[in-house]
């Protein structure tokens, strides 16, 4: 039932958190625990991809994976969020509007990881993610994300090159 901006806007969320979820942090743990830091990292991510949910058949082991994999993520969101305010300028924004939509905004999203990185792609890009989204029947508010107009199926190209250029800049990260 979603329209076109819709879609647009639940991809560039998407966008934005799985860079930091499937290429910044396996990067980071592989730079500071080697092959064995990187899969860990990618079970303990798996692991609350799969059980991690907040419901009754997963509610007493789910919460643990989920948790494990906040605190596994902590410091890779913050790179990758950090990154994309830095690379801003590539897709015609502002360093300065990603930084306010992280200082201001991220803590509003329920995930303490993903708001950062979603509202850093948000500032970035001069849209606004985020709001409210219905999972299930269940309405969720994950609060609001950036300074700009919702975004439109064209920004999608220039949120792709924004991952792109940080999955890049945390590879050049991770070699140094």
């Amino acid at each position: 039932g979603l329209d076109a901006d819709q879609i647009a806007r639940a991809t560039l969320e998407s966008v934005a958190e799985n860079t930091s979820d499937a290429v910044v942090a396996p990067l980071f743990w592989g730079a500071v625990a080697g092959l064995p830091g990187l899969l860990g990292y990618r079970a303990v991510n798996t692991l609350d991809a799969m059980v991690g949910y907040r419901n009754p058949r997963y509610r007493n082991f789910g919460w643990a994976a989920a948790r494990l994999d906040d605190l596994a993520n902590w410091l890779p969101a913050r790179l990758a969020g950090a990154l994309a305010t830095a690379l801003a300028p590539l897709v015609d924004g502002t360093p300065e509007a990603a930084a306010r939509a992280v200082a201001e905004q991220a803590p509003a999203h329920p995930s303490p990881n993903g708001g950062v990185v979603e509202a850093a792609f948000a500032g970035a890009l001069g849209v606004t993610l985020g709001g409210r989204n219905t999972y299930d029947g269940v309405t969720e508010d994950r609060g609001e994300l950036g300074h700009g107009p919702a975004p439109t199926p064209a920004d999608l190209a220039r949120g792709v090159r924004l991952a792109d250029a940080v999955g890049l800049g945390s590879a050049a990260i991770a070699v140094a």
